[in-house]
């Protein structure tokens, strides 16, 4: 726990602690997707690229992750609510909320349906051509948008140590 200006012990820095750390995890596992994983499947045949995907898609549907991919959006709305009269810090936590939830939105509009296309092709040459670019290409995005949003929320997290006393705690 933190103090608030007043010196009252609050949880908004807890809050805003975890926003951080959900927020970080998402923008890994995008980045590692990005520079790691999809690039060695790229490697692959047609047919292992599309059993692999797959296979990665079952798999990452799992409390943990889900519960990181959906703390990343609703943690820093509660943060913004929280500390929504501190004036210096709120623009970090709301730019924070806007690029990860435009992330979130390329999540559910994108890449999700490209993921259950793939689930439900026949063809693997046909089903990586329609799947790989485009997934790819939308996977960098949200990388940089969800690794803006961590920055933001680091930012706020300094500005919210300095301002609220933490050495008190």
């Amino acid at each position: 726990m933190t103090h608030d200006s007043s010196g009252r012990r609050t949880a908004a820095g807890g809050v805003l602690g975890a926003a951080t750390v959900a927020t970080g995890l998402i923008a890994g596992v995008f980045y590692v997707f990005a520079c790691a994983v999809m690039p060695a499947v790229a490697r692959s045949d047609d047919s292992v690229y599309v059993d692999v995907v797959r296979d990665i898609n079952d798999v990452i549907q799992n409390p943990v992750f889900l519960l990181s991919f959906l703390g990343a959006l609703l943690l820093p709305a509660i943060s913004a609510w929280q500390l929504r009269a501190a004036r210096g810090l709120r623009g970090w936590i709301w730019a924070a909320l806007a690029a990860y939830a435009l992330a979130f939105v390329i999540t559910v509009a994108v890449n999700i349906p490209l993921n259950n296309a793939l689930a439900d092709a026949t063809d693997p040459a046909t089903a990586r051509e329609k799947f790989e670019d485009t997934w790819l290409t939308w996977n960098v995005v949200r990388a940089v948008l969800s690794t803006a949003a961590l920055g933001c929320l680091t930012r706020g997290l300094m500005i919210y140590g300095r301002t609220t006393g933490a050495s008190h705690g």
